[in-house]
């Protein structure tokens, strides 16, 4: 397994793979750039199928981080970590005090967060052993409302621009029903949206379907059902070259990370004329709630940048428009364009 070979390294900083004998830790941090700002990112505890898989996952996760943050105009870099787990090595407390010790290597470089997989309590395990951490008990609370309204709002422009409606009436499909997919959910139905649901989880179903969700499609299908938006809230590489001549919706906004299973993804949707909001874009929600006491934002000029997330995705649909590229490429750009600035500051400084 070959890490600067890797089509995912991206000319990142620094990757570590972390290793506890007696803990069975085995993570690795990825920190992709840190031209803005200290890299924060999520630990993501997965059982992944091989460490090539982890390694892919963390590359382009820390990559996502680094655009996000430029794009919320935030002075943070980008960096994230997985923690490999599985039957044979089940997540614990002193494995996640394991994993404190390692973030503390980095002399904070990288400030860990909650992700899938993980919990507050986890994180207030790893702050037994490093400061660099975000998301405590008592601290800024849940991300999750702040990424489901960023997703709302973006959602609500996307189609302003597509479909040039509101949202009363519209049809939207979601997957993928976790606090932010279920938090979503509840925004949709009290706009007036009929909402088509999906999650593997029976319970979290019925639960949206209580909330008012209009009825419950089966996820494995729900890419197929019509409708004006497709909204993924579960794991990424839901967009790819089986799912996207299938979709059968307009517009694809959802919080899901990584989206798009590679970079042609985003061309084989722009050519269906299928319009797709960046997901690091719309999902920044969370990242600027975590990001509140590392950067010591008022709950003003955090919500202010909330709210300034459909602003620039009309921006990125203009710039994809104006160059005739996906919005996914278009977005790329500006976040490079953003760090690269940062990187003219500071060697003028």
């Amino acid at each position: 397994m070959d890490t600067f070979t890797h089509h995912d390294f991206d000319d990142h900083e620094q990757v570590v793979f972390a290793h506890d004998a007696e803990t069975g830790l085995r993570a690795i941090i990825a920190v992709h750039d840190t031209t803005l700002g200290p890299a924060l990112g999520g630990c993501r505890i997965w059982s992944y199928a091989s460490e090539g898989e982890a390694l892919t996952d963390v590359l382009r996760l820390s990559r996502g981080m680094s655009f996000k943050a430029a794009l919320a105009d935030l002075p943070l870099g980008g960096g994230k970590s997985v923690m490999m787990v599985g039957p044979d090595r089940p997540k614990t407390p002193a494995m996640m005090r394991a994993m404190g010790r390692a973030v503390e290597r980095l002399a904070g470089r990288y400030i860990v967060a909650e992700d899938v997989g993980a919990t507050v309590a986890d994180m207030d395990e790893i702050a037994t052993q490093t400061r660099h951490v975000s998301g405590l008990s008592g601290s800024v609370g849940d991300p999750s409302p702040w990424t489901a309204r960023g997703v709302f709002l973006s959602l609500e422009a996307a189609v302003r621009h597509r479909l040039q409606r509101g949202l009363d009436g519209l049809r939207v499909t979601v997957t993928g029903l976790g606090n932010v997919g279920a938090s979503l959910v509840a925004q949709l139905v009290d706009a007036g949206v009929e909402v088509s649901v999906a999650d593997i989880r029976p319970e979290a179903v019925e639960a949206a379907l209580a909330r008012g969700a209009a009825r419950s499609v089966e996820p494995s299908a729900a890419h197929r059902v019509a409708a004006d938006v497709f909204a993924p809230c579960a794991l990424g590489a839901v967009l790819n070259a089986t799912t996207i001549p299938e979709l059968a919706a307009q517009i694809v906004c959802g919080a899901a990370n990584n989206q798009l299973a590679t970079v042609a993804d985003g061309e084989r949707l722009r050519r269906r004329g299928i319009l797709y909001a960046p997901d690091y874009l719309v999902n920044a929600g969370g990242l600027i709630s975590v990001a509140r006491p590392s950067t010591k934002l008022s709950d003003a000029e955090a919500t202010a940048r909330l709210e300034a997330i459909p602003e620039t995705l009309l921006e990125i649909f203009a710039k994809a428009e104006a160059e005739q590229i996906s919005p996914d490429a278009a977005a790329d750009r500006v976040a490079r364009a953003r760090i690269a600035k940062g990187v003219r500051k500071a060697t003028a400084a």
